[in-house]
């Protein structure tokens, strides 16, 4: 069958699919997402009452209320790397988010390798935020925290996100625009009346640092502080994860992007402020001696039955949050398994008639995460923090990959040929996007436990080492990226239409590029 009778055999009134034939696929998903439930989903899954209650204590302890500095440089970060992403999404709206972009913007063994780190760390993000919610869940249920309670708890949420996430696109996107909804709300009202009732504090505290860092250099303490910017602000690329479930997605997911980061900041930094000028005794947290500052204001401004109903938010925010991971990472590994790049592509590049999502993805989506939470939680006191120190490195690697494939495409010729496009700004924005994510990884693995064994110290950057290594082995001994016949390093390869297609030619890893017929069902 030739491209063209491939191409007439889809609606006329369908330009969505046959831009997506263009790019070498025939979608399985229904269009079933607006662009408020994108934007929602976006916003759960970066979800700004998750990044700041998981790791505000520890932030706050290790660098003073200056921290919330860290929110505005991680975000002007992060929104470099939307706008590089949004050119890319809106050339090749394909699901599965960076794989395929990688994919295409560099060659089959590079948007492999792509694809592999970034699974990897959604699913250890998932596992982060489920492990995170399990304390606030034991609250809620009236149960002594510990470890085992925590990790029930956890698994427990990530249960039913997955039930929820079985329901199809249009329950997730209505959980989505829920879960937005109440986690905006519920900051809002939160910040509000903190404020108003319980500050201690003016907007003045965010420059003292309380003794925070000792005697050493604080900008030490800062960025080390800084974890908790840099586990906030990512999530904006999960509305390109559901590329072929949204309709005119060339437009509306660039659009998406944008205001995750922008509503996601802003709402981050006002429960940040919020807290911090609430807090009666900044140097009790810094010392150590409070350890859970975020509890004791809830429960000091609202009362128990109040400080109750505000943890009950925020599990909302919680479980919206994996929700929106878990559909991110399963559209990944159909997309994988779509191009037969995974063991057990046949399972996972199955999308359910009725439902139209790919449930064994899905379970996949939860079956390893939870390997992670009881795992971890056997063999570290401080599992929380290195699970989303593994997951931000790992998330931020992916980026990175994307960013750096999207200017060495920019540099051998590239344009952009989508909705959104950056013009003469584009190579100044994918080098500074490129800058910054380099620089945050760095910070990430940074090693800042003397004390402790070389190997816990650097426990972040062995692990992405090992990721990787493990990567690149199985690359060169099974070769997934030779299989199938999916298009890739097609967007220098000359040709390109504004629907990001070419018909044919050498993709940049010596395979040969083909856009093909519309791709047959999986």
């Amino acid at each position: 069958m030739t491209d063209a009778s491939a191409r007439a055999t889809l609606p006329s009134a369908d330009p969505d699919a046959e831009r997506l034939a263009a790019l070498g696929y025939t979608s399985e998903f229904k269009r079933d997402m607006s662009l408020w439930a994108n934007f929602s989903l976006g916003f759960t899954y970066l979800s700004p009452v998750v990044g700041v209650y998981t790791l505000f204590a520890s932030s706050l302890q290790t660098a003073g209320p200056p921290m919330v500095w860290s929110f505005l440089i991680a975000g002007l970060g992060q929104l470099l790397v939307a706008l590089v992403f949004s050119e890319v999404v809106a050339q090749f709206p394909v699901a599965g988010g960076v794989y395929p972009w990688a994919r295409r913007l560099w060659g089959r063994t590079w948007g492999w390798l792509t694809g592999w780190v970034y699974l990897l760390a959604l699913m250890s993000t998932i596992a982060a935020v489920s492990y995170g919610a399990g304390p606030y869940v034991a609250v809620l249920l009236g149960v002594e925290p510990s470890t085992a309670t925590t990790v029930w708890c956890a698994l427990g949420l990530l249960a039913l996100a997955t039930v929820i996430n079985l329901g199809g696109t249009r329950v997730l996107s209505a959980a989505a625009m829920f879960g937005f909804a109440a986690e905006l709300l519920g900051a809002l009202a939160v910040g509000a009346w903190l404020l108003l009732t319980h500050r201690y504090h003016g907007l003045g505290v965010v420059f003292d640092s309380f003794g925070a860092g000792g005697d050493g250099n604080y900008a030490d303490a800062f960025l080390a502080a800084g974890l908790i910017a840099v586990f906030l602000f990512f999530g904006f690329e999960a509305c390109g994860d559901v590329a072929e479930e949204v309709p005119d997605p060339g437009r509306q997911i660039p659009k998406s992007m944008r205001r995750t980061i922008y509503v996601g900041g802003a709402a981050a930094i006002g429960v940040s402020l919020a807290l911090v000028m609430s807090i009666r005794d900044i140097g009790a947290v810094v010392s150590g001696d409070d350890k859970d500052p975020v509890a004791a204001v809830l429960h000091d401004a609202f009362g128990a039955a109040g400080a109750r109903v505000v943890i009950g938010v925020v599990l909302i925010s919680f479980l919206s949050c994996v929700l929106s991971l878990q559909a991110a990472a399963s559209r990944l590994a159909y997309s994988f398994a779509r191009d037969r790049m995974i063991v057990g592509s046949r399972l996972l590049a199955t999308v359910s008639d009725r439902l139209r999502v790919p449930p064994y993805a899905l379970l996949l989506a939860a079956a390893l995460p939870g390997v992670i939470i009881v795992g971890a939680s056997a063999l570290s006191e401080g599992a929380l923090t290195k699970i989303i120190s593994f997951s931000s490195i790992g998330i931020y690697l992916a980026f990175q990959m994307v960013v750096l494939a999207a200017l060495r495409a920019r540099l051998r010729g590239w344009r952009p040929s989508g909705d959104f496009r950056l013009g003469r700004w584009g190579l100044a924005v994918n080098i500074g996007a490129l800058v910054y994510g380099v620089a945050a990884i760095v910070n990430i693995c940074w090693g800042r436990t003397p004390d402790a064994a070389w190997y816990d110290d650097y426990l972040v950057l062995l692990s992405a080492v090992v990721v990787l290594a493990a990567g690149g082995l199985y690359l060169l001994l099974a070769r997934p990226h030779l299989r199938g016949d999916a298009p890739s390093g097609d967007a220098t390869a000359g040709g390109a239409t504004a629907g990001g297609a070419t018909s044919g030619g050498s993709t940049s890893d010596g395979s040969t590029s083909t856009d093909g017929p519309a791709r047959r069902r999986s």
